[in-house]
């Protein structure tokens, strides 16, 4: 038999449904939020408290609470009563206070937010919603109807686009991460995707540049998006770029800025690579991929190249091709700092970002329009942005852009 009762403060659906725990978190977040709500209106009255009237009242009181609401969350609903205060003028007219912690108008938590565009791009229809969150927030989840919904996908169909035209004059990046990214969602056009560019700027911090839409990774498309951040004030190539082998993109970069290095992604190289070899020998093969790029120095990466085309070359001719077809790209990362080797041999940021939600396989039917798709995908990509760490070695960074040369890692010395 449950120990807790409705004594305890929790409600008979909470202790009948079995979602004790999820009451307890509830009620401790419930009980952190209302406290710091009480604070912060402490603090302001607090603040104001050198305010009188001519009568030597306080012009900022305590004014009661507005009406109990429920916040969505990753633990479901909580209720507040938030505190208001009343501010009197002079003229004894009233204002309203405004919290920080909690807007006036909020009724999610701001990661829920994020949720949503996590669960259209896996084919949650928009009066589907209410129904997919109850099931992960609990039963009732306030303010996620279906017209709320369609007016949070415009709001970020308009963020988006502000976004996108943001001014680059400012900007300078040492490193480009480039991918096409495919996703299940309903595109007019089966051949198109996602094309995503991560940068890594001159203080190590990694930022999404650039979010757009693409027909199958074509010059074009990446000639469009390269020459857009141009002209909104990019002038200054990155170092390097580090890509798959989509040659659209490396074409475009020749054209747009073509004093940018390349670095083909050793993770993509390893499995096009393994993908014409029988598994019985992808184990060994992968090792010995593994000792090109994880070399101290590339004279030993060459070594190890040689000894894996000689091995392969007679038998497996086309895996061997596979490798030397982009010798000359392969190598590159040895010429820029080691501390930042780790960030620079593949294109993990844009990979380990877009990992939960990135399917290439057939289209479901919940997902949208293109322009729908693409603004979810923006949303993602800039909360994820929030969570990355930077560089490895970011001091060295403006020893790159001043052009300064690295040999197998190391920063040359010249003679005095």
């Amino acid at each position: 038999m449950n120990k807790y009762t409705q004594k305890d403060g929790f409600s008979k659906e909470e202790i009948d449904g079995l979602s004790i725990l999820g009451a307890i978190a509830r009620r401790g977040a419930q009980k952190m939020l209302q406290m710091a709500l009480e604070n912060e209106i402490q603090e302001y009255i607090d603040a104001h408290s050198n305010l009188v009237d001519e009568n030597n009242k306080r012009i900022v009181v305590r004014n009661g609470y507005l009406p109990e609401r429920g916040i969505a969350s990753g633990i479901g609903s909580i209720s507040i009563k938030q505190p208001r205060a009343r501010i009197r003028n002079k003229d004894m007219q009233e204002e309203t206070f405004t919290s920080r912690i909690l807007p006036r108008y909020l009724r999610r938590i701001p990661s829920i937010d994020n949720l949503i565009p996590v669960l259209y791009l896996k084919g949650i229809s928009t009066n589907d919603f209410h129904t997919a969150l109850s099931s992960i927030l609990g039963d009732g989840v306030q303010g996620l109807s279906p017209a709320n919904i369609v007016r949070l996908k415009k709001s970020w169909e308009d963020d988006y686009n502000k976004w996108a035209k943001r001014d680059l004059s400012n900007k300078e990046y040492v490193y480009f991460w480039v991918d096409g990214i495919h996703f299940n969602i309903r595109l007019e056009d089966d051949k198109t995707c996602i094309l995503v560019i991560i940068g890594a700027d001159k203080y190590g911090k990694k930022e999404l540049v650039a979010v757009s839409d693409g027909y199958r990774e074509s010059k074009i498309s990446w000639s469009e998006m390269l020459l857009d951040l141009k002209q909104r004030g990019l002038n200054i190539s990155p170092k390097l770029a580090i890509g798959d082998g989509a040659l659209g993109f490396w074409s475009a970069l020749d054209e747009v800025f073509p004093k940018t290095k390349r670095q083909r992604c050793w993770v993509h190289k390893t499995a096009n690579i393994l993908d014409k070899l029988p598994k019985s020998l992808q184990p060994k093969a992968k090792s010995m991929i593994h000792e090109m790029y994880m070399a101290e120095n590339k004279e030993s990466a060459l070594k190890a190249y040689d000894h894996f085309v000689k091995t392969f070359e007679a038998k497996y001719p086309k895996a061997v091709k596979t490798l030397i077809k982009d010798k000359d790209n392969m190598f590159n990362f040895y010429d820029f700092p080691a501390e930042h080797w780790i960030h620079i041999r593949t294109t993990n940021p844009i990979e380990s970002t877009f990992a939960t939600i990135r399917l290439r396989t057939a289209k479901t039917r919940g997902a949208g329009s293109r322009t729908a798709a693409l603004t979810m995908v923006f949303k993602l990509a800039l909360e994820a942005e929030k969570t990355w760490h930077r560089l490895k070695g970011y001091k060295l960074i403006p020893l790159v852009l001043e052009g300064k040369r690295f040999i197998d890692g190391e920063l040359e010395e010249k003679a005095a």
